[in-house]
């Protein structure tokens, strides 16, 4: 996870580096650990997002001030100095927030404690994608159970696909009774891919999702929101028979977008485990001394305006039996629903 979050982070550097002119700091200080530690302090006091979200399961802010400003007072090397930071910005409990610099990244854990339900090894066998599937920009795709039932794994949001690409995958799928989209620890990646695979999944119109911008230095300042309409894609194929949607605790930022925004339409039915949360679009940040830092900048809301920064639950709460996948290669999460689309379990 740490490796894909770096690929992300070092783009968004070269690209959204934000540095107010009036904490921009004299070179001669750059390097002055305190004088690092009160402007990443206060660049998050002004620009995070999710202070006011996660105001009754976080420490509040001026109180994690003054306890590790005595921490960067005896820190004795830079190395030091960024471990303290970082376990001041861990204080957040969110997984878009990171620290980095010449040698390390850190990086909140939203997974910890939560068992992986998902297991690769079972996925690669031949009875799911190891034998007869095949590949389309980020999906991996089969029939199984005879043909029925269409699968497609799709890892990772920042795997780019066309309209054509999902619409040859839907149509090799057009004599299945169901469809299952597996996004399990799938971390996240660009929204639009977010809103390109749910256009081949809705009939009309529909209002996914909302986003509200920072506008001022207060927790609380916030722009109107922003909707975000999904249009059914422009002449492309519109899968119309149930899907399952496969989510668990590693679905995070785009993913959880996905799974809000596909919640509750007809035919879609999310199983699984709760989502990991990740509802604030990620912006970066400079230090006097060249490290960079990522926050939650905006937030996305689902389309009846709730945050979702917390995980999505699931309509079907089932999680992998592990047992049964070392014992026998199954993944029960697979078969539940492919039972449920031949008619096996109503």
């Amino acid at each position: 996870m740490k490796k894909i979050f770096v690929g992300i982070f070092v783009a968004l550097v070269s690209t959204f580096v934000a540095c107010d002119d009036d904490l921009k700091y004299d070179m001669d200080t750059v390097y002055d650990y305190e004088t690092n530690f009160e402007f990443l302090w206060k660049e998050f006091d002004q620009k995070y997002s999710l202070f006011g979200y996660k105001k009754d399961s976080i420490k509040d802010w001026n109180a994690v001030h003054d306890e590790y400003l005595r921490y960067v007072r005896n820190c004795k090397n830079e190395v030091e100095l960024f471990d303290v930071l970082a376990a001041m910005l861990n204080e957040l409990k969110d997984g878009h927030v990171n620290l980095l610099s010449s040698f390390d990244i850190s990086s909140y854990d939203f997974e910890d404690n939560y068992p992986s339900d998902i297991d690769g090894g079972v996925l690669s066998n031949d009875r799911y994608l190891g034998k007869n599937s095949r590949r389309s920009a980020g999906f991996k795709y089969k029939t199984l159970r005879d043909g029925k039932v269409g699968y497609i794994r799709y890892a990772d949001f920042n795997e780019d696909f066309t309209s054509s690409q999902l619409d040859f995958i839907l149509n090799s799928f057009e004599n299945t009774d169901g469809l299952i989209i597996d996004v399990r620890s799938n971390y996240g990646g660009a929204v639009k891919n977010v809103d390109d695979l749910v256009s081949h999944f809705v009939d009309e119109p529909y209002l996914a999702y909302h986003t509200i911008y920072k506008k001022g230095v207060g927790h609380s300042d916030f722009s109107s929101p922003v909707s975000n309409t999904i249009y059914p894609a422009n002449n492309g194929v519109i899968y119309r028979k149930p899907v399952y949607v496969f989510v668990d605790r590693g679905c995070f930022s785009a993913t959880n977008c996905f799974a809000f925004s596909i919640k509750g339409l007809p035919r879609i039915t999310l199983i699984g485990g709760k989502t990991g949360g990740g509802a604030g679009a990620p912006m970066v940040t400079e230090l006097p001394n060249g490290w960079t830092a990522r926050f939650s900048g905006t937030i996305l809301l689902d389309k009846d305006k709730q945050i979702s920064e917390f995980g999505v639950d699931p309509d079907i709460e089932l999680h992998l039996d592990k047992d049964l996948a070392d014992s026998q290669g199954l993944d029960n999460i697979i078969e539940t629903a492919c039972d449920y689309i031949v008619g096996v379990v109503k």
